[in-house]
């Protein structure tokens, strides 16, 4: 039983992380619990462990007595390594500032996509993606355009899963959807229509370094507009390559 811990083949240490790992951006404050559910934690063990958390600040209670990570955990993502965000924010308002419509640069973690920033306003159409926060792959174009460009095992691991299906509009069929991966490869971006929320389309575009896709940014409009998409990949594609420009500068100073 590592570390003293009395559920055999887990560490405190592992405890307490999964404890942390129970919030996400759909799960911001969580009841004991909650937490014990989500963490696989005996319930017990959850309210020692989260009375230590509390105390260090990595988790606060809210007012009706519910828990949320602390700002000290706040403090210390700071001091993360974020060059790829810094470059790209420039970037990013510049893109803002020239379309009017919500901007947004992703990564991909595993088999999903996360949002390290956004440029967005009030008028535009409503985001479901936000700061931190993660979203399947094949139904957003910032996701598209990062699958389109990985491994030709991962593509065929992904679209071997049951995917998930958002709105009647994402495409969850293996073929056609690996067909669609190939047209993005082919045209240097991607397009999707009401695939991720009903509402809002969107064109992404890869970030391409070293010959490596490193991040994808995109544009969402409204489906109202959809036939404006075309207009705005031109300076999707400029502004992409831009970041992927700043960000192998930066590696260089």
């Amino acid at each position: 039983m590592a570390g003293g811990s009395r559920e055999p083949g887990r560490s405190v240490t592992s405890k307490a992380l999964a404890i942390l790992g129970a919030f996400d951006a759909e799960h911001r404050q969580l009841s004991l619990a909650d937490i014990a559910r989500r963490s696989g934690v005996a319930l017990t063990t959850a309210h020692r462990l989260v009375g230590e958390l509390e105390a260090w600040q990595a988790l606060s209670r809210t007012a009706d007595g519910r828990l949320r990570i602390g700002l000290r955990l706040w403090e210390l993502g700071q001091l993360a390594p974020s060059r790829l965000q810094d470059v790209a924010h420039p970037w990013l308002q510049e893109l803002f500032g020239d379309t009017g419509e919500n901007v947004h640069l992703a990564v991909r973690d595993g088999l999903e996509v996360l949002y390290v920033d956004k440029v967005h306003s009030r008028r535009a159409v409503p985001l479901v993606s936000r700061t931190g926060g993660r979203l399947p792959m094949h139904p957003t174009g910032v996701g598209k355009a990062l699958l389109a460009h990985e491994p030709e095992w991962f593509v065929d691991s992904y679209l071997a899963r049951k995917l998930e299906r958002p709105t009647p509009h994402t495409i969850t069929e293996p073929g056609r959807l690996a067909r669609e991966l190939a047209s993005v490869r082919t045209q240097g971006y991607a397009l999707t229509f009401e695939e991720m929320t009903l509402g809002s389309c969107s064109a992404a575009a890869p970030v391409v370094v070293d010959g490596r896709t490193v991040a994808a940014v995109g544009v969402v409009v409204s489906s109202r507009r959809a036939r404006e998409l075309h207009r705005l990949v031109d300076p999707l594609l400029t502004v992409a390559a831009q970041i992927a420009r700043a960000y192998t500068e930066s590696r260089t100073v």
